[in-house]
């Protein structure tokens, strides 16, 4: 086990010798899936409004750092029945919780979720799945070990519409693909998430649990709740909505991982508290023989890309634009010395598909019955959150990065590899 055996962090079902599967109730097909909730501000309010719409589950717990939260959330989804906790271990050691969905900061993922599977809980987690590369593999590592269901919520890997994009682009439906681009824009200029000057926190918030095992600070307004997002230590907006992008553009040409990558921005306009850039452009080249491109742009809120869609694949046949509703393929011409038809017939596919998070949660419901990988299995989270965490470490180091995606580590430049993982303040250990 990865944690130190105390108050701190302790799991009462592994302690007491319980096996991960001897950990999981027994259900029938008619049983209901006991969930317990840990972080319902903000995005966790949304899962339970989207596991709710499900009437074979039934919200068991709820656990947040922050009592008023935990109150509202209890009243507004729960009509305040639900058990309520402030520190997860104690949701986590009840047997009669069949599996937990955890929207907390991203600084946290990977403890609550080894600690779900240690103890024989299937897992739901947020995106970005992890906050450092060694931590996404400790976590696939539990999840294997333990035979556990663990789905990270990249929820357009739920989408039909996707599904039937992907089929398109892998059977060469666009020819060659050789260069994929994605935008995050927000004009957050001039405040962006403010200032603010250390203070006490408010008093019914766990600051210390909140922090965790990065270090020690005093609290400030500018980074709980949620405006953490824009704090390197606690998450980054590459990894916060950049990790959607990479991981559908990786989904639809089926890339595992870059060779390398390099990134340049700064902080150039937004006055604010940040510690994270303004403005980033990343490129990622694939061994396949294309490239990624995500800029994060917020600075300026204007269309980076030709069409309406969340990105571009650019194939020599045609370039694919997708959104959550529809996508089109427009039809490439010959160029410069080339036949200039065009390569194929337009497409246009439009499809109301409702909920994707709803969706989501249908499917990692629906493989706790029976045992099979999710949608987005937590191997494929990983992957995609460690495109979205060598773009940090990239920006940090501002070198290329060359990247060994079967060992895992960064052969040049070798001493960026002190960013792949930190050092947990006390008592929190991951081994």
């Amino acid at each position: 086990m990865m944690a130190e055996r105390n108050t701190r962090t302790g799991t009462g079902a592994v302690a007491a010798g319980l096996t991960a599967t001897q950990a999981t109730r027994v259900m029938g097909a008619n049983d209901r899936i006991r969930l317990g909730f840990i972080g319902v501000a903000n995005r966790g309010g949304q899962l339970l409004n989207a596991f709710l719409k499900h009437d074979d589950m039934e919200v068991a717990a709820l656990c947040d750092v922050q009592g008023s939260t935990l109150d509202r959330a209890n009243q507004k989804w729960c009509d305040g029945k639900a058990d309520t906790y402030k520190d997860f271990r104690k949701l986590i050691d009840r047997k009669d919780i069949d599996a937990v969905v955890i929207a907390t900061p991203d600084l946290w993922h990977a403890l609550q979720t080894i600690y779900a599977c240690d103890a024989g809980k299937d897992v739901y987690v947020e995106k970005p799945l992890s906050i450092t590369i060694y931590e996404g593999r400790k976590m696939v590592e539990a999840a294997r070990r333990n035979k556990r269901v663990v789905t990270v919520g990249l929820h357009r890997r739920s989408s039909r519409l996707y599904a039937d994009a992907v089929g398109r682009v892998r059977s060469g439906g666009l020819g060659k693909v050789t260069v994929c681009r994605a935008y995050h824009r927000s004009n957050m200029f001039p405040t962006g998430i403010g200032h603010a000057e250390p203070s006490q926190p408010p008093p019914d918030l766990d600051w210390d649990m909140w922090l965790g095992p990065r270090p020690w600070r005093s609290y400030r307004a500018t980074i709980a709740p949620y405006k953490f997002r824009w704090w390197m230590l606690y998450s980054s907006q590459t990894a916060n909505n950049g990790v959607h992008f990479l991981d559908a553009m990786r989904w639809m040409t089926g890339d595992a991982a870059p060779s390398s990558l390099c990134a340049l921005g700064g902080r150039y306009a937004v006055d604010d508290d940040r510690t994270i850039p303004d403005t980033l452009r990343v490129t990622f080249e694939m061994p396949a023989g294309r490239l990624f491109v995500f800029g994060m742009f917020e600075t300026s809120g204007n269309r980076t890309l030709p069409r309406a869609g969340y990105f571009e694949l650019r194939g020599t046949r045609g370039t694919l634009y997708c959104s959550d509703s529809y996508y089109e393929v427009i039809p490439e011409r010959g160029g410069q010395f080339q036949d200039a038809r065009p390569r194929m017939k337009p497409v246009k596919v439009e499809r109301s598909e409702g909920n994707h998070t709803v969706q989501h949660a249908r499917n990692f419901l629906d493989c706790i019955r029976s045992r099979e990988k999710p949608n987005c299995d937590v191997e494929e989270g990983h992957r995609s959150t460690t495109m979205s965490l060598l773009a940090k470490i990239a920006w940090l180091t501002r070198a290329r990065i060359e990247w060994d995606p079967e060992r895992e580590r960064i052969t040049s430049p070798a001493e960026a590899n002190s960013l792949l993982h930190y050092e947990y303040r006390k008592p929190w250990r991951l081994d």
